[in-house]
C-alpha cells in the first residue's frame, strides 16, 4: 500500500493540484463544495497510486491560537469541523482512497510535540467532558461517515503518549465510537513497542524496526502480546482496502509518486479538468471581507492602481530539486534554514521567529500538509490580466517596507501575510513590519484596500480604524486558484461570502490560556505539561463566557449585499424519545439514536440588496446547564449555505439530533439529554442573531 501526504493535495509529486487548505474551506462554510472537493482530490490520489490519503485534519481543533498546523484543519469550532471533515471524508472515500483522518487526539501544539534532548512531549491534559464535547466531536463524525483510518497524534494526553494511549485508542475510538479501521502512527510518533501494541495502535510508519518488527514477533511467540491482537492489526488494515475496493482495479501503488523528479520518470497527469470549478469556486468562497467602507470594493475599471506587498507575487521559485527543498515541505516563500530548524532540527536559526513569509503570496502552510503546485496564479497575475482588459494604469513594488505612493491611484492594495509550518508555532498575531507597510500607503491613499493570505487568525487593531483603510480581506490559503478568485472578488465577478472560522480578538491577551503554547519549566522542565483549564470555553464560547468584544466574531463575514431574516419556526419530533439517555447500539460513530433529529427549526433569508449573493444561515443552540455543569451561552449547531437572488426569500432548514443537544455526562459516561428551557437563535454570524425561539424538554 502506498501512504502520501496530504489533507491539500498530493504532496512531492508533479501533475497535481493545489487544493484550498483546511483553514480556507472553513472559510467556506459549504457543504457540497466540500464533498466535491473531497472527490476531486481524491481523485488525484488514487490516479497517482495513493491507497491512504493522510489528511483530513481535525486535530489540532484550533485551541493554541498561535499555533503552527491549525491551517490544516477546518475551524475553532468542533460542530464546524465535524460537519466538514464527515464532507470531506466521504468524498476521498467516495472515489476509493482511504482516509486518515489526524491527528489522534489534543495534537494541539507544535511546540515540544517530540522528546528531545531528554525533554519528553508535551502532555494535552483534558478533562473527560472537554475531550468529548470540543476534540472528539468532529473525530466522532470522520468515523461516522467511514474513515478508514486515525493517525495517532505525536504528543502526550493525560501523559502518556498518544500512540500508546489505551483510554485514547481502544476506549473511545475503537469501543465508544465503534471505529472499524486502524490506526496508524504519525512518522516517528511510535515510542514504545508492547505498549503500543496493547494500546491498539495497528500500524508503524515509517517502520516499525526500532519498536515492531522482529520485536513484534518476539512478543508474540512469548505471549506478552496476544496473537489475536496481530491478527486484528491485520484485519483492520485490510478491511479498509477492501471497504474501498482497493482489491479492484486500483492502480499500482506509488505509480505517480517517482522519488526523484530530477530523474527520468512517466508522466502519470492526476489532475482532473471536470474539477477545474471546484478549485476555483472552493479559492473564491474562502475569502472573507471583514471592512468595506465607501463602497471601495468592487472595483470598477480604476484608472490607476498601485500594488504593494511582498503577498502579491509568486514566490523566485516552484521547481522540485532532489531531496528535502523547499518546493517539497511548501516553504518557497519562507526562510528554508528557519523552517527546517523547526521541522527537521536544523542548527543556526531559531525557528517560530519569523511570522510572515516574504518570498511571495502563500498558497498552503509549509511542512508534510503543504501542496505541490504545477500550476499557480498569484494575486499580482490575475490583476494584471484585469488591468490589460481595462486600460488601467499599474505601478507595483513589492520588496519596499516604505514605498513611493502615488497619491492620485484609483485604490492601493497592499499584500501581507502569515506564515504557519509544521514543527514551530507563530511567534504571534500580527507583525510590524506589515502593519507598518499598511499604515505608510494609507497616509497617502485615500482608498487603501489590504489582504492577507494568512494560515491563522492576523489581529488588525494597528490599522482597521485608519479612515483611509477602506477594505481588508482575509484571503486565507487559497491554493493554485488563488490569483484569479481574488481578482473576481475585487472586480466583482464573484460576491464574497465567506465567513471566518475562528474569532478575531482586538488584542492577544483576549485569547487568555489559548494564545500561546505551553513550555517546559519548573518541576516539569523535563516533562512539559500543557493543562487546558479553559475546559469547553474555547474561541467564541471564550469570549461569550468572559463577555469580551471581538474585533471580529466568529462566523462573521460581509457581502456586495445584505440580508434579512425572518418567520422562525421550531417544532419538536413526537415520535421520537426524549429519555436522558440514549440506549441504542453502537455503530460507527457511537451509539445509533445519537444521531435522531430530535427538533426541526425553520427560517427565511431574503435578499435585501441589489447583486445576487451567497449567505451563511447559523443556528446557535443554549443547552440548559446545571450547578455542577457550566455551559457555553451559545454553540453552533446548524449552518445552511444558499444562494439568494435580488429581491429573492429562501427558507433554510436545520435538524438538531440528540447528540447536538446534549452534554456528556462523566458518571453515567454518556451523552444527557437535559431537562429544561433551550434557546435558539439564528442569524448571520455568532454576535448577529436577529431571530431567537425556545423549546422545552
Amino acid at each position: 500500500m502506498c501512504l502520501a501526504d496530504a489533507g491539500q493535495g498530493v504532496r512531492g509529486t508533479d501533475f497535481v493540484s493545489s487544493w484550498p487548505s483546511g483553514i480556507h474551506v472553513g472559510a467556506s462554510w459549504n457543504k457540497e463544495l466540500t464533498l466535491a472537493r473531497g472527490k476531486g482530490m481524491g481523485g488525484e490520489f488514487r490516479t497517482k497510486g495513493v491507497n491512504i490519503l493522510l489528511g483530513p485534519v481535525v486535530g489540532p481543533a484550533g485551541r493554541v491560537v498561535s499555533g503552527g498546523r491549525n491551517w490544516e484543519g477546518f475551524a475553532s469550532d468542533p460542530y464546524l469541523s465535524g460537519v466538514l471533515v464527515g464532507e470531506t471524508v466521504k468524498g476521498i472515500q467516495g472515489v476509493g482512497v482511504v482516509a486518515s483522518t489526524k491527528h489522534f487526539i489534543a495534537n494541539e501544539q507544535e511546540t515540544n510535540r517530540n522528546p528531545n534532548n531528554g525533554v519528553e512531549a508535551v502532555s494535552s491534559n483534558i478533562d473527560d467532558r472537554t475531550m468529548h464535547e470540543i476534540y472528539l466531536w468532529p473525530f466522532q463524525d470522520a468515523v461516522r461517515a467511514g474513515t478508514g483510518s486515525i493517525m495517532c497524534s505525536y504528543q502526550r494526553v493525560n501523559n502518556s503518549y498518544g500512540c500508546a494511549n489505551s483510554k485514547t485508542q481502544n476506549g473511545l475510538l475503537k469501543t465508544e465510537l465503534g471505529f472499524q479501521g486502524g490506526v496508524v502512527s504519525d512518522w516517528g510518533a511510535q515510542h514504545a513497542g508492547v505498549a503500543t501494541a496493547e494500546a491498539g495502535m495497528d500500524m508503524a510508519m515509517p517502520n516499525g524496526g526500532d519498536f515492531w518488527g522482529s520485536h513484534l514477533k518476539d512478543a508474540i511467540k512469548n505471549g506478552t502480546v496476544p496473537e489475536s491482537r496481530l491478527d486484528d492489526m491485520v484485519l483492520r488494515t485490510i478491511a479498509s482496502w477492501y471497504q474501498m475496493g482497493q482489491d479492484n482495479d486500483f492502480p499500482t501503488p506509488g505509480v505517480g509518486m517517482p522519488k526523484d523528479l530530477t530523474k527520468p520518470h512517466r508522466i502519470i497527469d492526476a489532475r482532473n479538468s471536470s474539477f477545474k470549478s471546484t478549485l476555483f469556486d472552493g479559492a473564491v468562497e474562502g475569502h472573507v471581507l471583514v471592512k468595506n467602507i465607501r463602497n471601495a470594493l468592487p472595483l470598477k475599471s480604476p484608472k490607476l492602481l498601485s500594488i504593494y506587498g511582498y503577498s502579491a507575487k509568486n514566490p523566485d521559485e516552484n521547481n522540485p530539486t532532489d531531496g528535502l527543498s523547499p518546493w517539497l515541505m511548501g516553504s518557497g516563500s519562507f526562510d528554508y534554514q528557519e523552517f527546517g530548524a523547526g521541522f527537521f532540527g536544523w542548527s543556526g536559526a531559531t525557528p517560530g521567529t519569523t511570522g510572515i513569509a516574504f518570498n511571495g503570496t502563500l498558497y498552503s502552510g509549509g511542512g508534510s500538509g503543504a501542496t505541490s503546485q504545477s500550476l499557480a496564479i498569484s494575486p499580482y497575475d490575475a490583476i494584471l490580466q484585469q488591468a490589460y482588459e481595462d486600460d488601467t494604469a499599474l505601478f507595483w513594488d513589492f520588496h519596499n517596507g516604505k514605498p513611493a505612493v502615488d497619491p492620485v491611484s484609483s485604490a492601493c492594495l497592499v499584500f501581507g501575510n502569515v506564515w504557519a509550518a509544521e514543527g514551530a508555532d507563530r511567534p504571534g498575531l500580527r507583525d510590524d513590519y506589515t502593519d507598518e507597510l499598511i499604515l505608510h500607503v494609507a497616509s497617502q491613499c485615500n482608498n487603501t484596500v489590504v489582504v492577507f493570505h494568512n494560515a491563522g487568525i492576523r489581529l488588525v487593531e494597528e490599522f482597521i480604524g485608519h479612515p483611509n483603510v477602506t477594505a481588508v480581506i482575509f484571503a486565507h490559503l487559497p491554493g493554485q486558484a488563488s490569483g484569479k478568485a481574488l481578482a473576481s472578488i475585487l472586480y466583482g465577478k464573484e460576491n464574497p461570502s465567506g465567513k471566518l472560522p475562528y474569532t478575531v480578538a482586538r488584542n492577544e491577551d483576549d485569547y487568555g490560556v489559548m494564545l500561546r503554547p505551553d513550555k517546559p519549566e519548573g518541576i516539569f522542565k523535563y516533562f512539559p505539561q500543557s493543562n487546558f483549564t479553559e475546559g469547553v470555553f474555547v474561541d467564541y464560547r471564550h469570549f461569550d463566557e468572559k463577555k469580551i468584544k471581538p474585533r471580529f466574531e466568529f462566523g462573521f463575514g460581509l457581502s456586495y449585499t445584505t440580508f434579512g431574516y425572518s418567520n422562525l419556526a421550531v417544532e419538536k419530533d413526537g415520535n421520537r424519545s426524549f429519555e436522558e439517555f440514549p440506549k441504542g447500539k453502537t455503530v460507527e460513530g457511537g451509539q445509533e439514536d445519537l444521531w435522531d433529529a430530535l427538533v426541526r427549526v425553520e427560517a427565511e433569508v431574503e435578499n435585501k440588496g441589489e447583486v445576487e449573493g451567497k449567505e451563511v444561515a447559523q443556528l446557535y443552540l443554549g443547552i440548559p446547564g446545571t450547578r455542577e455543569e457550566k455551559v457555553p451561552i451559545r454553540q453552533l449547531r446548524g449552518f445552511e449555505k444558499v444562494l439568494v437572488g435580488v429581491g429573492e426569500t429562501k427558507k433554510v432548514v436545520f435538524e438538531l439530533t440528540r447528540r447536538d443537544l446534549s452534554v456528556w455526562d462523566v458518571r453515567a459516561q454518556k451523552w444527557r439529554l437535559g431537562k429544561g428551557e433551550y434557546n435558539i437563535e439564528v442569524g448571520g454570524s455568532s454576535r448577529n442573531l436577529p431571530l431567537s425561539g425556545k423549546f422545552t424538554v
